[in-house]
């Protein structure tokens, strides 16, 4: 019997604020995979290892999280006044699926760093030292995003003193713009309404607000789902029935905002929309072990991906707190004081982030003109990733 020989792909390690993935030139795969489809997917789960039943990602470059499970492709920019198109696939773990329906915001501030180290942006954009400006096009969710990379004598400067809770180690800070984050329509709230009733089984009727800016988001009080929002991840993910319940959230949440049409479709988009938890500010100890005071934060949130509670915090939901935060009445806004706010410091599993957005009400409705943060990201490893020949 004789079996294909592994074929090398060009590819980069990367690591993006609180997340780590794959990330690829689109004309350096192979000629079926530069298309979307089963070619490209099947692709993209044997390079992260799924699915893996053990759940372990043992035999491919996948973290077996959701934070580490991910691919992303990049190519020059098909829209005008854009420097590269950005395509972000979230792997499941234990199935045999790719998520096409949402970003990645942590990844995002290794887009910049890539584009340019990989000859996708203009030579003229990039100052021999300074701040590169490199203009994302997000192709999964249609929007544009300014990445602050910053350059030393020509090349991205990734080493630095920035420190970002859930990052070990400091590194150059990253500057992220989500210019115009609502969803594409320009509903912000889906359903019309800053805070809606919304009927779980599980719980009843909670009170929630869905927002879609930076990802579609679920918000509710901690409180009202028997938390206190300082949990960590052994306090949840270890509990199959607080996971199905938080499930059931995410599922009758999504049919709410219009994202699909029964609940039995949840399953097939793991990725969106999230759902999140929040509390007024209290004192915790984080993963890190780092004593977090109330009086240093405005809120805290804990927030689902991919079934799972997550370490720290997507920086697409970071938009949407910052987002829903700005908004007078929205559950965010109250849990963080209520009143105008433009910026706000949240505590999550593994420290703070703070995070702003610019809103404002245009005939009674809310629109976001721009969110921002500061990530940090860094080239883990880079050359070639082995995987067998499709058959």
């Amino acid at each position: 019997m004789t079996f294909k020989p592994q074929i090398k792909v060009p590819a980069t390690y990367m690591r993006g604020g609180t997340s780590k993935g794959v990330f690829f030139n689109l004309s350096d795969l192979p000629e079926a995979a530069q298309v979307a489809g089963s070619v490209r997917d099947n692709l993209l789960l044997r390079v992260i290892g799924s699915p893996d039943p053990y759940g372990k990602q043992t035999d491919g470059m996948g973290g077996a999280t959701s934070s580490t499970s991910k691919t992303v492709i990049l190519s020059k920019s098909e829209q005008a006044d854009h420097d590269v198109d950005y395509l972000f696939g979230q792997v499941a773990i234990d199935k045999a699926f790719v998520d096409w329906s949402g970003n990645c915001g942590n990844l995002t501030s290794a887009v910049g760093a890539f584009a340019i180290s990989n000859g996708l942006v203009d030579a003229s954009r990039i100052p021999e030292n300074g701040v590169a400006i490199v203009r994302v096009w997000q192709a999964n969710i249609k929007k544009s995003i300014l990445v602050h990379v910053p350059m030393t004598n020509g090349e991205v400067q990734e080493t630095g003193d920035f420190e970002l809770d859930g990052v070990t180690f400091p590194a150059a800070e990253v500057k992220l713009e989500f210019i115009d984050p609502a969803d594409g329509d320009g509903a912000l709230f889906p359903t019309g309404n800053v805070v809606d009733e919304l009927a779980v089984p599980e719980f009843g009727v909670l009170r929630a607000t869905m927002i879609n800016a930076g990802i579609p988001t679920i918000f509710v009080n901690a409180a009202d789902i028997g938390y206190t929002g300082t949990e960590l991840q052994d306090d949840i993910n270890n509990d199959e029935q607080a996971l199905a319940k938080l499930e059931s959230i995410r599922a009758h949440g999504a049919v709410k905002m219009g994202l699909i049409a029964h609940i039995s479709e949840a399953a097939a988009r793991q990725h969106t929309p999230k759902v999140a938890f929040i509390n007024k500010p209290m004192k915790y100890l984080a993963s890190s072990g780092k004593e977090i005071h109330s009086d240093n934060i405005n809120l805290l949130v804990r927030a689902m991906s991919m079934g799972k509670l997550h370490h720290a915090m997507m920086g697409t939901a970071a938009v949407a707190i910052g987002t829903a935060a700005a908004i007078a009445g929205s559950l965010v806004n109250i849990a963080a004081g209520g009143g105008q706010l433009s910026e706000v410091n949240f505590g999550h599993p593994s420290g703070t982030l703070t995070v702003g957005a610019q809103a404002i009400l245009q005939n009674g409705k809310w629109q976001v003109t721009k969110a921002s943060m500061s990530r940090s990201a860094r080239v883990l490893m880079e050359g070639v990733v082995r995987v067998p020949e499709a058959n």
